[in-house]
C-alpha cells in the first residue's frame, strides 16, 4: 500500500473514531454505560466499521481494552454533576483525544512505511563526486580486496574482467598474476572436448555459484545479487550500499525477525538473509590501513562505484576539452559578430543612378 493511501486511509480513520467518541459522549446520561461491558455495547455497532483501521491505527485495541476497564466509564460517571456544560467540556477533550490520537496514527503509518520502502539513507560526501573530483584509486585498490576476501564468496561481478583492474588498481604483471589463479572452464580443443586453463587478463571475474538456483539453495532461498552495477541499480546507491553493509542492529523492542534473517532497517521490510560481513580487522589491508568497519565500508563502495562507472573520469575531461573548446568559439563568434558583422549590418549604401 502507497504512503498517500495510507494518509487517506488514516484521515478518513480518524473522522471515523472522532464521531465514535462524539456519540459516545451523547450517551453518557444513559444506563448503556453503567459498565465497561455495558460501553462495549455500543462498539458492536462499529465493528464492520473500526475492524479495517486496526492495522493503521494500533492504539485502536488499546482504547477498547480502556474502555472494557470501567476506567472510561469511571470518568464519564464522574462528569454526572457537571450538566450540560460538563458534557461540552467533555466533547472538547473528546475531540483533542481524537486528534492526538490522529496524530499518533499518521506517525505510525510514516513509521510503517519507512519499515516497508526501508530508512532514508543518510548522504555522504564521497570524494569522486565533484566535478572536479576523480577516483581514489588507493580506495579502488583496498575495495578490491574487500570483495575479494568478503563479497566474492556469495556476490558475482560478471561484468568486470581482470584487465579493466590495469591501471586502475593494479600493475599488468600484478594482475595478470590474479588472474592466473583462478582455472578457467574454455574449448572446445581440437578433440571436440572442453579444458581448463589458468585465468588471462580478458576472462571476467569468476561466478562464487555455477547456476542461480545453486546460489538460491546456498543462501537459504535468497539471491545474493550481481554487484557489477549495484551503485546504478539502486536509488541513492553509493549512500545505499553504505548504510546497508554498516547499519545492522539489534532489532527494537516489538520487532521480530524470522530465523535465518537479520535486522537492517535500510533493506525494504528490514529483514535481510545477508549477515553482517563488515567487522574491524576483518581484513588485512596491503598499505597498513586501519581495516575499520567504516573504512571497509568505504572502500568497497568506492570500487563498486568504479565498476558501474569505470568511464568517469574519462568523461569528465572529456566534458572540460569539450566545454574549452566551446567557449573558443564562443569568443570568435562575439568577436565577429561585434566587429564584423556589426560593421556590415550598419553599412548605407548610396546609389548614384545614371538616367
Amino acid at each position: 500500500m502507497s504512503l498517500g493511501k495510507k494518509i487517506r486511509i488514516g484521515f478518513d480513520g480518524f473522522g471515523r473514531i472522532n464521531r465514535f467518541i462524539t456519540r459516545a459522549a451523547g450517551q453518557r446520561n444513559e444506563s448503556k454505560f453503567s459498565s465497561g461491558n455495558d460501553a462495549l455495547k455500543v462498539l458492536a455497532d462499529y465493528n464492520s466499521i473500526f475492524e479495517p483501521y486496526v492495522r493503521d491505527f494500533p492504539f485502536l485495541e488499546e482504547f477498547f481494552a480502556y474502555v472494557a476497564s470501567g476506567s472510561y466509564t469511571g470518568a464519564l460517571h464522574g462528569l454526572d454533576g457537571l450538566g450540560s456544560a460538563g458534557s461540552k467540556s467533555f466533547r472538547a477533550l473528546a475531540v483533542i483525544g481524537a486528534g492526538v490520537s490522529g496524530l499518533l496514527s499518521f506517525a505510525t503509518i510514516a513509521y510503517s512505511d519507512e519499515a516497508e520502502h526501508g530508512l532514508e539513507c543518510p548522504s555522504y560526501p564521497w570524494p569522486h563526486e565533484g566535478i572536479l573530483s576523480s577516483y581514489d584509486h588507493a580506495s579502488i585498490r583496498r575495495g578490491h580486496q574487500v570483495y575479494q576476501q568478503v563479497c566474492a564468496s556469495c556476490h558475482s561481478m560478471s561484468l568486470v574482467s581482470y584487465r579493466d583492474l590495469v591501471g586502475v588498481a593494479y600493475t599488468e604483471e600484478e594482475t595478470k598474476a590474479m588472474a592466473a589463479e583462478i582455472e578457467v572452464v574454455d574449448g572446445p580443443n581440437d578433440e571436440g572436448e572442453m579444458f581448463t586453463r589458468p585465468g588471462k587478463l580478458s576472462d571476467r571475474f569468476p561466478q562464487p555459484y555455477a547456476n542461480e538456483a545453486a546460489a538460491r539453495f546456498a543462501n537459504g532461498g535468497a539471491y545474493p545479487p550481481d554487484l557489477s552495477l549495484i551503485t546504478k541499480a539502486r536509488h541513492n546507491g553509493q549512500n545505499y550500499v553504505f548504510a546497508l553493509l554498516t547499519g545492522y542492529h539489534d532489532p527494537p523492542a516489538g520487532v521480530s525477525i524470522r530465523e535465518g534473517l537479520h535486522y537492517n532497517p535500510y533493506f525494504p521490510g528490514g529483514a535481510i538473509a545477508m549477515p553482517k560481513m563488515l567487522n574491524d580487522g576483518a581484513v588485512e589491508y596491503e598499505d597498513g590501513t586501519p581495516a575499520t568497519e567504516a573504512q571497509m565500508g568505504k572502500d568497497v563502495v568506492s570500487f563498486l562505484s568504479w565498476a558501474a562507472e569505470p568511464e568517469m573520469e574519462e568523461r569528465k575531461l572529456m566534458g572540460f576539452k569539450w566545454i574549452f573548446v566551446l567557449s573558443l568559439a564562443l569568443l570568435q563568434a562575439a568577436y565577429y559578430r561585434r566587429l564584423r558583422w556589426s560593421v556590415l549590418k550598419s553599412r548605407n549604401l548610396v546609389l548614384d543612378v545614371v538616367n
